[in-house]
């Protein structure tokens, strides 16, 4: 008797766990993100930017080193390679609306127009944005599109007005816009599966060989 209520206890236990890890596995909420490795015109790396789509737009968050002080024009350019020494291959700002350069132009701005970065004394910048003017899925603002994008910090301040670059003058660091899968919870596929075969495994073990 003592072995028949162990063995349904466990049984109902496991699946019960089954149950719950192939609900998890089913809710798996996959957010869409993006990284980009920033360089120099050395090829040193520099920085680090991490995109995330959110309700709102896109969220940039980009760190950075090496760089001389002040304000700096910061852009998401249409071409997602980065040769240096002056990654022109980077090609134009993103903009697939065909509008004109700058936050404050009336006919503006460019989709990848951004506020300035701040470099601080030490040459460093945290820097963090969040844009709707981009996005990481699929349409007309996505940043993959055929021919990807890029990240581009300018040695000037952008004025925000003047077209087509705000007079932000050359290039210096710039990092293609790969994307990045992530998983926010859930059980891997197939968790369930193994679960319940561990489950059976166990009930014969009890059943035939634990006696």
């Amino acid at each position: 008797m003592h072995n028949r209520r162990l063995i349904c206890t466990v049984f109902a236990f496991l699946f019960a766990l089954v149950l719950v890890g192939s609900s998890g596995a089913a809710s798996v909420n996959a957010k869409e993100r993006a990284a980009a490795l920033l360089r120099n015109a050395e090829g040193k790396r520099v920085g680090m930017a991490q995109f995330t789509q959110e309700s709102k737009g896109v969220r940039i968050v980009l760190t950075v080193k090496d760089l001389s002080p002040g304000e700096r024009g910061i852009h998401i350019h249409a071409v997602g390679k980065c040769e240096p020494p002056d990654f022109a291959s980077a090609g134009p700002h993103f903009n697939p609306t065909d509008k004109k350069h700058g936050l404050n132009n009336p006919e503006g701005p460019h989709a990848g127009d951004l506020p300035n970065l701040t470099v601080r004394e030490d040459g460093t910048a945290v820097y963090e944005q969040i844009t709707d003017r981009v996005t990481l899925t699929s349409g007309e603002l996505s940043l993959f599109d055929k021919d990807g994008s890029a990240l581009v910090i300018h040695a000037h301040a952008d004025d925000q007005q003047t077209d087509p670059t705000g007079n932000s003058g050359a290039r210096i660091v710039c990092g293609v816009i790969m994307p990045v899968r992530t998983i926010s919870m859930g059980m891997p596929p197939g968790a369930g599966t193994l679960l319940l075969l561990g489950a059976v495994g166990l009930l014969l073990w009890l059943l035939f060989l634990r006696r």
